[in-house]
Parts: C-alpha cells; structure tokens; sequence
C-alpha cells in the first residue's frame, strides 16, 4: 500500500475538523439558517482572498526576491570585473585596431547621466568592431585566461546566474575563448582560418565584455558611488587613468 501524501491527508484532517465545528454550532445554537450564511459568504470570499494572494501579494513577494537576487548577482559581476573583466577589457583592447575610436566614447565621467549611458550603449551597437588576431599576443592572453579559469568556473557553478542571460553568455564566451586558446599548443603562425575563428571568438567576449562593463558602472553609480569613483579613475579605456585622486 503506497503512503498517502501528508498534504492528502492534512487537506481531508481540516475538512473533518471543520464538519466537526459546524456541527457543534448546530448542536449549540440549532439555526441551520445562520450556519450557511456564513458558510455561503466565506465560500465566497474564496475567489477574492485566492486573487489578494496569489496575484497581489505574491507579486509583490517575487518583486522583493528578485530585486535582492539582483543586488546578489552585481556583487558577482563586481568581483567578476576585478578578478578578470578590467584587465581582460585591457588586453581585448590591444586585438582591436581602431581602439581609439572607441575608447572616445567609453571615457566615463563621474558626472554622467543615464542619458549618457544609453547614448554610449546606441554607439556601441553600430561599432564595427576590428579584431585582428594577426601579430598580437594570443599567448598572454591565453596565459592570462588560464589563470583565470578556476574562478571562470566557481562562477558558472552559481546557480544564482540563470537569473541574468546575458552575464551567463559573457561567461560562455570568455570561458569558450579560453578552451580554444588552450587547445592550441602553438599560437604562432596559425593559419589565417585560423586567426579568424580565434578572431571572432575574440570578438563575441569583447562585445558582452564591453556592454555588461557599462551596465555595471551604471549601477556603481546609483547604488555604490564610492566604488564608482574608483571605477571611473581606473577606467581601461582611459589612457590617462590612474587611481589616485588628483
């Protein structure tokens, strides 16, 4: 015989202990009548209480659980950036030729508004981004990445990062980089098919790289603006950053 389901058996317990009650009243006060109205009313009201529960409260509910869920998931991003984004926004620079032109539009300034943000946001979607993998230091950052993968992959391991698609897919790309650099036992002279998928993968993780780096230094400035100041004064793609105050 199969073990009846405990919330089976609560659900019929309450039923019983409510018969139970009814029938007291009943045997106290013998008014049928008095006992269905307010049977009818509170059945009544079921529809009501179903709709301030489930549909009000619990949205409210959801609402507070995923604003403190956020606030979790952008202290992993912030230790993501100064563990590994920063410098590999750093070295990702150095694969595009036309850094300049981009950087003009990524020097942040303490001052800016969330106007400013989503205009450097539009900017960045009609970039071309120029990626040569020719000549460049696929070594060091194959290095770099390598020292890297252990925490690349305790933050995978969060189960708190389905919650944000898009820093999840900056993980896969920085993290697929990185087994495509590994898998090679020499970087130099690779054929040019070669550069270019390496290029392109190059590509994908410099794109997210770029955008999650905007929406986090967002959210340094309306949230922390202490550690937005530092992150403006260490800004890598301001040639004239430094962390002192001046």
């Amino acid at each position: 015989m199969k073990r009846i389901n405990w919330q089976l058996l609560l659900g019929l317990s309450l039923i019983a202990l409510s018969a139970v009650i009814y029938l007291i009243h009943f045997f106290i006060f013998h008014d049928v009548h008095h006992i269905f109205i307010y049977l009818v009313g509170d059945i009544a009201f079921v529809p009501i209480e179903v709709l301030l529960v489930t549909l009000i409260i619990h949205k409210l509910l959801s609402a507070r659980e995923k604003r403190a869920m956020l606030h979790k998931l952008n202290m992993v991003i912030g230790a993501f950036y100064s563990e590994v984004g920063t410098e590999l926004l750093d070295l990702f620079s150095s694969f595009n030729s036309q850094h300049e032109e981009i950087s003009k539009n990524l020097i942040i300034e303490i001052e800016w508004t969330s106007k400013d943000f989503l205009e450097a946001k539009k900017t960045l979607k009609k970039y071309d981004y120029q990626i040569e993998s020719q000549d460049n230091d696929l070594r060091g950052l194959r290095d770099f990445l390598l020292s890297r993968r252990d925490f690349l992959l305790r933050l995978l391991e969060n189960p708190n990062l389905l919650e944000h698609e898009t820093f999840t897919g900056l993980l896969w790309a920085v993290f697929h980089l990185t087994e495509e650099l590994a898998a090679r036992k020499k970087l130099k002279r690779l054929p040019e098919s070669d550069l270019e998928h390496v290029s392109g993968d190059i590509k994908r993780a410099y794109v997210l790289l770029i955008s999650e780096w905007l929406n986090y230094m967002q959210h340094l400035q309306s949230k922390y603006p202490y550690l937005y100041s530092l992150a403006v004064r260490t800004n890598p793609f301001n040639p004239e950053s430094q962390a002192e105050v001046s």
